[in-house]
């Protein structure tokens, strides 16, 4: 019972973190960099952070969490497959257009694509997450996938899923990071430069803690949820211990 309710305090927590990411980026390119628009601009620039946080961090994160609820241990799987999946693909929709904003962005200024680490690892990111939908869609959701192939792709679907939310907290950490180079600098809009931690450097690198948290946080409740299932089993297989060992006794 203590684990179970760990668990849920975890979860919770997951939650106010991923809800104060999305806060965060939000406040930070509605405020100090001036809003959002569609138009081949710096403001279109400014949907790109928004959407790969929302997309890649938190609602990546929020799925892998809400298939793993103890609650739903007692019931059908199907429903909370689908609510897997659909969060998933949610979030690769935002990640979709968060690459449109910033690749439009770019070639509206005549700027490279693709040309810095961190794009290198966010385009990884997002290409990984493509194919880890479509096999999780493929061996998990079919109904004529054998038995056998999920079992064999289980353990690979939940290692891979991990790894991506990792690429996926470096991408945005770099990215978060380039930016504040490259737009806090002395005497350029009046601003200062990111050395002497103007107050928005400040609450940007508060976001980066954010999501680092995020990401820890989404990894902690994983772990105890290992912990329960692995309980599970015990007391499981302990019951039938006792109740064969009970009906050897009546024989």
């Amino acid at each position: 019972m203590a684990n179970r309710l760990t668990f849920y305090i975890f979860f919770l927590l997951c939650l106010c973190l991923g809800l104060l990411c999305v806060v965060f980026v939000t406040y930070w390119n509605a405020v100090w960099r001036g809003g959002f628009a569609w138009d081949g601009s710096s403001l279109q620039f400014n949907w790109h952070p928004v959407f790969m946080v929302t997309g890649l961090v938190v609602l990546y994160g929020f799925a892998a969490v809400l298939y793993r609820i103890p609650y739903t241990w007692r019931y059908d799987k199907t429903p909370w497959k689908l609510l897997h999946a659909g969060t998933l693909l949610l979030a690769f929709i935002f990640s979709i257009l968060g690459l449109c904003a910033v690749f439009d962005f770019h070639n509206a200024n005549n700027t490279p694509n693709l040309y810095s680490l961190h794009s290198w690892i966010g385009i990884c990111t997002v290409a990984l997450f493509a194919l880890q939908w479509a096999a999780g869609f493929s061996a998990f959701l079919l109904p004529w996938t054998p038995v056998d192939i999920r079992k064999v792709t289980k353990p690979l679907h939940v290692w891979m899923g991990s790894i991506i939310l990792v690429m996926s907290i470096i991408s945005c950490i770099s990215g978060i990071n380039e930016k504040l180079f490259f737009v806090l600098k002395a005497n350029v809009n009046g601003t200062r430069p990111y050395a002497s931690l103007p107050p928005e450097a400040v609450f940007v690198n508060t976001f980066g803690v954010l999501i680092v948290a995020f990401g820890l946080v989404v990894g902690c409740t994983y772990s105890i949820r290992g912990q329960l299932w692995n309980n599970k089993l015990i007391l499981t297989s302990i019951e039938i211990v006792k109740k064969t060992n009970t009906q050897s006794t009546h024989v």
